[in-house]
């Protein structure tokens, strides 16, 4: 698994120059035709990881209900962010990966209850497959992202 810790890593390495390198308010911008933006997708990646990985296995997430209601799957921005609400996604993108691969190396992830992914049909069976799955998502969101970043730049 650390091949795969290591592409999440640079995965957010990536989002958290993107961050740094964008406006406040094109990080909330909406292009016409989309229905989410940069910090959103950001905020998403971050409680995905947390669902898919601690919540099927049973053990508590990190971040707070209202967080995970904020970005979770079918959620949208409901206003626009300030600094602070951004800093907190930008100091959250290492600390919660870091804190999954040292449970994950102290094997803490003991059951896991299986779950079908929407955007692929997958079934997960396990936390390696869902670690794995979550690389895919990050990947799938920098797209998004770099989608958003082009329509707002134009």
């Amino acid at each position: 698994m650390d091949f795969t810790f290591q592409v999440l890593n640079n995965i957010r390495a990536i989002f958290k120059k993107i961050i740094e390198s964008n406006t406040l308010e094109d990080l909330n911008k909406i292009p016409k035709g989309f229905n989410n933006n940069i910090i959103w997708n950001i905020g998403h990646i971050l409680v995905s990881e947390q669902l898919l990985v601690y919540k099927l296995s049973g053990l508590p997430s990190t971040l707070s209900d209202a967080m995970i209601n904020k970005y979770r799957k079918d959620s949208k921005p409901d206003y626009p962010l300030n600094q602070s609400e951004v800093d907190d996604i930008k100091g959250l993108l290492f600390s919660t990966i870091e804190k999954t691969k040292t449970d994950y190396n102290n094997s803490i992830f003991k059951t896991y209850n299986t779950y079908t992914v929407s955007t692929t049909g997958n079934t997960l069976t396990n936390v390696e497959e869902a670690l794995q799955f979550v690389a895919i998502h990050e990947g799938l969101h920098y797209g998004y992202v770099l989608a958003l970043l082009k329509a707002i730049k134009n």
